[in-house]
């Protein structure tokens, strides 16, 4: 390894926060709601991520602690002290694979989120209409240099938190940005309960319409609860590998989903006031944020004041959610090349840059590639999220409930027997069938 550990439990959980915390859910959250229906895909999402992604995220702490390495290293090492083929190691490297890709795509929204930031802060949004909110969003995405400058500077911010290491670095960094992101969204919540909106909100998120629940959505939602917590993305095995011994992992599960589930609500809260209130579309897509949420701000009192506060805060959660992807990243670069921090840091960025710019040109000049009928662009967001990540998920629920030693899992968890045979059941007996079943009928 090449991070050094975390000093403290504040440190890893803020962290891991950090990294669950981010545009997953005051950007994903919102658009995939409201592309699934609204309040019955939260119920199901709510589910997911109490049912399915807390036992597989402390399952995959536990991976990482126990392991002390990265993804593929870890998961080498336990499947041969439990005497089982280290074709398992595959699992790590799927981890890392759904990272990379998910930073590609990931990279490009937050360069916009960093742009609008850019525009909120100079007057860009003043007389804002459909039209020029719709033409601003365009210009964006047609200029591939662009839109590579603003994704170069996401990746270089976040680069340079990560090269610094776990203790100076990262958990310097979240200690900092944290704490402002949960103000800024609690501000901008209380906002919109003076502003309107508010009622009309809370019944699209909670009066559930079940006529609207399908196969997709349970999909959908089992796939947002794995990105919005981190699940199968080797950033939580990464930070578990620096996780001091006597932290709970299961309490630091149980505060990280808690915290990213309350954070995802409030972002709903958030955002679709401020739609509603002024007649905007909630199944707006990718864009919902950036086509419909600079006209709400141009009418609204104050309303450059409030955009700039609010693509801060989306600023701020798409950096610390970056350093969680690049961090397992780096550390498999540094352990596979024999290579220092920075230097492992500098080839990753040139590398991600080199793929993001696919993803830059999927909205632009290759927006007509089709694949399997699908534009490419929908194709680099959906293979990681909706195939890699509940993959991914169903693997790690399968190692540590099937493959790797059940002494070694209990001596991490250091639960009560009870509890920890309702986990470990859990786990084995209705994780690994729901998340394939899902999985399966999603698909189909």
């Amino acid at each position: 390894m090449t991070g050094g550990g975390f000093s403290s439990r504040a440190g890893f959980l803020l962290a891991s926060i950090g990294f669950a915390v981010g545009l997953g859910n005051i950007w994903r959250f919102p658009y995939v709601t409201g592309e699934n229906g609204g309040s019955a895909f939260v119920l199901v999402y709510l589910a997911c991520v109490f049912l399915i992604g807390v036992p597989i995220l402390m399952a995959e702490i536990v991976v990482g602690r126990r392991g002390r390495g990265t993804p593929p290293t870890s998961l080498a090492s336990l499947s041969a002290s439990a005497q089982k083929s280290q074709a398992w190691s595959a699992l790590g490297y799927l981890n890392l694979a759904t990272a990379f890709l998910i930073v590609m795509a990931y990279a490009i929204v937050a360069g916009w989120v960093i742009y609008y930031l850019f525009q909120a802060m100079t007057g860009g949004f003043n007389n804002m209409d459909a039209n020029a909110s719709f033409a601003l969003f365009r210009s964006l995405t047609a200029d591939t240099p662009a839109m590579m400058g603003w994704a170069t500077l996401a990746l270089l911010i976040a680069g340079g938190i990560v090269a610094a290491g776990v203790t100076s670095g990262i958990e310097r960094a979240v200690v900092v940005l944290m704490p402002l992101l949960f103000v800024l969204l609690a501000v901008l919540a209380l906002y919109n309960v003076v502003a309107g909106g508010m009622d009309a909100a809370l019944t699209y998120l909670f009066a559930p319409d079940f006529s609207k629940l399908a196969p997709s959505v349970f999909l959908a939602a089992v796939a947002q609860a794995f990105f919005s917590i981190g699940v199968a993305m080797a950033g939580m095995m990464m930070f578990g590998a620096y996780l001091p011994e006597h932290v709970s992992i299961a309490g630091s599960a149980l505060v990280i989903v808690i915290a990213d589930t309350l954070v995802a609500l409030v972002a709903g809260l958030v955002i679709f006031p401020m739609v509603f209130n002024h007649g905007l579309d909630p199944a707006g897509g990718t864009g919902l944020i950036f086509h419909t949420l600079p006209i709400a701000f141009a009418q609204m009192p104050g309303g450059l004041i409030v955009a700039s506060l609010f693509f801060l805060l989306l600023s701020v959660a798409a950096i610390t959610s970056l350093v969680g992807f690049i961090e397992p990243l780096i550390a498999w670069v540094g352990e596979r090349l024999q290579m220092r921090r920075l230097k492992a840091t500098a080839l990753l960025l040139v590398v991600t840059l080199a793929f993001t710019l696919i993803s830059a040109l999927s909205y632009n000049t290759w927006s007509k590639v089709s694949v399997a009928g699908s534009s490419l662009s929908t194709v680099i967001d959906f293979i990681p999220n909706q195939v890699m990540l509940p993959l991914g998920g169903l693997g790690i629920a399968l190692f540590v409930g099937w493959v790797m030693s059940k002494k070694d899992v209990e001596a991490e968890l250091r639960l009560s027997r009870g509890q920890f045979l309702l986990w470990y059941q859990l786990l084995r007996f209705a994780v690994v069938p729901a998340v394939f079943l899902i999985f399966v009928s999603g698909l189909v």
